[in-house]
């Protein structure tokens, strides 16, 4: 078998890229979600942001800098418990949320839905809510009740969703003390709920996996290419046709379902002939995946 090659440094940099522009697109989407939907239709928000909106409806203090000094105290704690990794990240999601805040503050200057709160609120839940699943998929964060989240998440198998809904119900509910409407509350529960269900289908769908059962007569050449195309474990496995009692090696993969096309053109490239099976798991635990969390 052809020796696998290990991860360059060039490779490891390109990942890293790949996220820092994940990263900085997830907080495009918030900014605007934001600052372009909620915020003008006095909606409350979620997380710190929710928090500086609800300071810029009492004082009118921009909403980027209470924005920024709420996270420099919640970032010491992601320094601390998820590693100086996330914590970067997470720095550098903070500072791009809040230059992009400045300027989408600079570039709309009247609100672009007129009278329609409900539209305001779904389409800024939307974009709210992927752009921090774009940031979660890259190992990132916006902050504020994001890190709490992934504090929670790294420790006990509890949907990100689900951490930031119950941290966002009382910052949700204490804008009634600003606004003083209850429509208004309610809005802001339904940009919870959306933002938090598009959350989880952006980062389930980042990790959801397949397994495969391929067998073929070039498996060497096959496993190696998967080891080093895609960096993924191959397992050997002996077997016996059942119908031609002829010696059979079958190789056993998981990988995440992004990477199947990957897989099947190496397979075609090396044997057209390979007998292939893929099949969806629920979930993947150990190495390169998900990591076990019990309770």
């Amino acid at each position: 078998m052809n020796p696998v090659l290990p991860v360059t440094r060039k490779q490891k940099m390109l990942r890293e890229a790949k996220d820092y522009l994940a990263i900085a697109l997830g907080m495009i989407m918030y900014g605007i979600g934001w600052t372009v939907f909620l915020l003008p239709s006095d909606i409350p928000s979620t997380a710190v942001p929710g928090i500086a909106s609800i300071v810029f409806w009492a004082t009118g203090f921009p909403v980027q800098y209470t924005y920024l000094i709420i996270n420099l105290g919640l970032l010491l704690l992601a320094l601390k418990i998820l590693g100086l990794k996330f914590c970067l990240k997470t720095i550098f999601a903070v500072f791009v949320l809040t230059f992009i805040l400045e300027v989408i503050e600079s570039l709309i200057t009247e609100p672009l839905i007129h009278d329609q709160p409900f539209m305001s609120c779904v389409l800024g839940a939307f974009f709210c809510g992927g752009g921090i699943g774009i940031a979660f998929s890259a190992n990132g964060s916006t902050g504020g009740t994001d890190i709490i989240a992934a504090v929670v998440h790294k420790y006990r198998d509890i949907s990100l969703g689900r951490v930031i809904q119950i941290c966002d119900l009382v910052i949700i509910s204490s804008s009634y003390l600003v606004l003083h409407s209850w429509e208004k509350v309610v809005y802001g529960y339904v940009v919870l709920f959306i933002s938090s269900f598009v959350l989880d289908q952006v980062v389930n769908s980042a990790r959801l996996s397949v397994q495969f059962f391929i067998i073929s007569s070039k498996y060497e050449e096959i496993g190696a290419r998967i080891n080093k195309d895609l960096h993924r474990g191959v397992t050997f496995i002996d077997g016996v046709g059942c119908y031609t009692h002829n010696n059979v090696k079958m190789m056993f993969v998981l990988a995440k379902k992004r990477e199947s096309n990957t897989i099947f053109r190496l397979i075609k490239d090396i044997d057209p002939k390979a007998f292939v099976s893929q099949s969806a798991v629920i979930g993947v635990f150990g190495e390169g995946f998900d990591r076990i969390k019990v309770k």
